[in-house]
């Protein structure tokens, strides 16, 4: 029998949840039997799976010690650089600026250099992340963007910032902007756009309509013409809805495509002008909290910008902004 005392960063889980990452090897319906027939016991108690564990909790487990075997220690995130580009940090989070080209996490064709696995290296190598010493909880990304999108990431170094963080971006009190350049120039110099997006999963791409159907999301873009020069034009954006491609395919389905969008886009012509990859940068990060925000409440009323966007800097300089 072993006994685990829930930590900070483990409070909070789901119950089966969290004796799923304490015991990898376990299989699912064994799980639940140990825990129907009190082999594995929360507070001496048979609980409930969907019960949430809080700190100072105890977990007795009446289990075998092979589902306890820990994974050798030559960690996966080792694998990755640990250099990041760091907009801003504290005990609590990191603010990352993704290069392009720089999957977020592991996918079937690269598992050995992602954004996670750098931001879990350079945690380790600090000693602010201690595998060894925790039960379940890894440091974690709050957000995510494409491989070919550049920008700001926040990572949480621990449960309590990540559940909060999650939190306000579900709640939006986070505030993310992007900059782009589209070919053309917009007939509105702001403007807010809707349509409905579907998915082609086998493609990887959306289309948009402007009609509602059972398989279409709504989808909102706000975009602000900030400069127009030798037939392209310079945007923010904001987000009303987080959809896949939404921003890349809004723009194209109003006559103005990124520069550098192989998809939805006219990339053989843009590689031409040197663009082979596509205009867009998740630039600016503001934190507007309305509720409570726990141990993360010195963030509300803060901005982060990233201090350099590429192709702002080649196509355009400060004095051609309108």
């Amino acid at each position: 029998m072993k006994s685990i005392t829930v930590t900070k960063n483990d409070a909070g889980q789901r119950f089966d949840k969290f004796i799923s990452k304490l015991c990898p090897t376990m299989p699912p319906s064994l799980l639940y039997k140990y825990i129907r027939t009190k082999h594995i016991k929360l507070n001496r108690k048979k609980p409930e799976i969907s019960t949430r564990i809080s700190e100072g909790d105890v977990v007795d487990l009446y289990i075998a010690d092979e589902f306890f075997e820990k994974k050798a220690k030559n960690y996966d995130f080792l694998s990755s650089p640990d250099v990041l580009n760091i907009v801003y940090e504290d005990e609590n989070i990191i603010l990352v600026d993704k290069k392009q080209g720089l999957l977020v996490h592991p996918d079937k064709d690269e598992y050995r250099d992602t954004l996670i696995g750098r931001i879990q290296h350079y945690l380790y190598k600090k000693g602010e992340y201690k595998p060894d010493e925790e039960n379940s909880f890894k440091p974690a990304l709050a957000n995510r963007i494409d491989r070919n999108t550049g920008g700001i990431v926040i990572a949480c170094k621990n449960a309590e910032a990540l559940r909060i963080i999650c939190q306000k971006i579900k709640d939006r009190e986070i505030d993310k902007r992007y900059l782009c350049i589209v070919h053309g120039k917009p007939k509105e110099k702001c403007a807010t756009l809707e349509g409905y997006l579907e998915k082609n999963e086998v493609k990887n791409k959306v289309y948009l309509s402007n009609k509602k159907t059972d398989n279409n999301r709504t989808i909102k873009t706000r975009y602000k013409t900030l400069a127009s020069k030798n037939g392209f034009s310079l945007l923010e954006i904001e987000l009303l809805t987080g959809r896949t491609h939404q921003i890349r395919a809004h723009m194209a389905s109003i006559g103005h495509p990124l520069l550098g969008d192989g998809k939805y886009g006219k990339l053989a012509n843009d590689k031409k002008l040197g663009f082979d990859k596509q205009a867009l940068y998740s630039y600016k990060l503001s934190f507007y909290f309305n509720t409570d925000a726990g141990i993360l409440e010195y963030l509300n009323g803060k901005t982060f910008t990233v201090n350099e966007v590429w192709f702002a800097k080649e196509m355009f300089k400060k004095t051609d902004f309108e």
